[in-house]
């Protein structure tokens, strides 16, 4: 079993930075995958990035130049660094961590609401 815990998020202006903070504890010597994922209102879980065990990373076109992932597998944490927020990019922010079987395991959620 995995459990993952995020911090950060709230409000900002648009143009604003905020930092997302995820780590993970338990069985995680068996986590491939962590990163980022985000539901705005009304609207489906998205991808926003993804860190691979291997080290490349993945972004959603739309977050592309703004938003950068950080990983420390040796403390099992995964980062999301927001800038030149919009207020599209307003959502409940979800850590990701996928083990060795595929399996997911999800944080509680983190609010992000990006004013105009």
């Amino acid at each position: 079993q995995v459990q993952v815990v995020e911090s950060g998020g709230g409000l900002v202006q648009a143009g604003g930075s905020l930092r997302l903070s995820c780590a993970a504890s338990g069985s995680t010597f068996s986590i491939n995958d962590m990163g980022w994922y985000r539901q705005p209102p009304g609207k489906q879980r998205e991808l926003v990035a993804t860190s691979r065990v291997d080290g490349t990373t993945v972004y959603a076109d739309s977050v592309k130049g703004r938003f950068t992932i950080s990983r420390d597998n040796a403390k099992h944490t995964v980062d999301l660094q927001m800038n030149s927020l919009k207020p599209e990019d307003t959502a409940v922010y979800y850590c990701r961590a996928e083990d060795w079987y595929f399996y997911n395991y999800w944080g509680q959620g983190t609010q992000v609401t990006v004013s105009s």
